[in-house]
């Protein structure tokens, strides 16, 4: 049976209460070279500059929190569990030892915890993210709202992120590169096969499509008549009253106001997506 203890509200979770208030006696110093980095470290690009700066603040401070590892079935041997910032710049200072808190946690753990880590300080790449999840859903048989639960985030969130695994590679290496954003690789999801959706990444990377001139682009690739004019620019306050309906629905959403009324239009793009707005806009029965 699946774990129901939620890692959502961080990695005080994973330490219980009456524990927390020994960690000051339960830190210990553990040999650099005792310590392998954990395999199912979702993030796979640390910023060498962030990490010289840090090694400059330890040499002179120290590690002021301590890393999180994993007992193995060596005695002499840790595998991280969370801190690899820490850890590789504890080595770019030189340091012989760092300070840590021993756990025994399961290979499920081992990726939420990172996981967890990482998303709650904004670290992970969407593609790194999405790995995280893929592996949380395909090894550890976890729903998509199982996910949502432990790393904090809405079900929508976790469905579209997984979505850009799907895309074929030239899109995920430009999204990884930062040539395009999320949300230019979200509209290129819409397209219906791999083929198009790399001839919709050239003409996006050649004329520096923002979002909205690339969801246009899709549109019209799928055949979508394009409107006879342009439509006039939303007030203001249109323009924020939509965006705080698509974070609130994590979903896109057109809203299209007149003198006599409107349309709201809300996008799905699974089945799931469509069960989480509904329960949403009508609330569970």
């Amino acid at each position: 049976m699946t774990r129901k203890t939620g890692l959502g509200r961080g990695l005080d979770s994973l330490i219980p209460v009456q524990e927390s208030q020994q960690l000051a006696s339960g830190i210990q110093h553990i040999p650099v070279d005792s310590i392998t980095p954990n395999p199912r470290q979702p993030r796979t690009h640390f910023d060498q500059r962030e990490l010289a700066e840090l090694a400059a603040s330890i040499r002179e401070h120290g590690i002021i929190q301590p890393l999180l590892l994993a007992t193995t079935d060596e005695s002499d041997r840790y595998c991280l569990i969370a801190g690899e910032r820490r850890l590789l710049a504890a080595r770019q200072a030189g340091l012989a030892s760092i300070p840590a808190i021993i756990r025994q946690v399961s290979q499920q753990e081992l990726v939420e915890v990172a996981l967890v880590e990482n998303v709650q300080r904004a670290d992970l790449s969407p593609l790194e993210a999405a790995e995280a999840f893929r592996q949380l859903s395909e090894e550890f048989q976890l729903s998509h709202e199982e996910i949502a639960a432990r790393v904090g985030k809405s079900r929508t969130t976790v469905t579209n992120t997984l979505r850009l695994l799907k895309l074929p590679a030239s899109v995920q290496n430009a999204l990884a590169g930062g040539r395009i954003s999320e949300g230019h690789a979200r509209a290129l999801l819409a397209l219906p096969n791999p083929q198009a959706q790399a001839a919709a990444l050239d003409t996006i990377l050649t004329f520096a499509l923002n979002v909205r001139q690339a969801e246009d682009l899709v549109r019209k690739m799928s055949g979508d008549k394009p409107a006879s004019q342009p439509k006039p620019a939303h007030p203001p306050e249109l323009v924020a009253l939509e965006e705080r309906l698509r974070s609130q629905l994590g979903t896109k959403v057109s809203l299209n106001h007149g003198r006599r009324g409107g349309t709201l239009v809300i996008h799905y793009y699974s089945d799931e997506e469509l069960d989480t707005l509904v329960e949403r806009i009508l609330g569970s029965e």
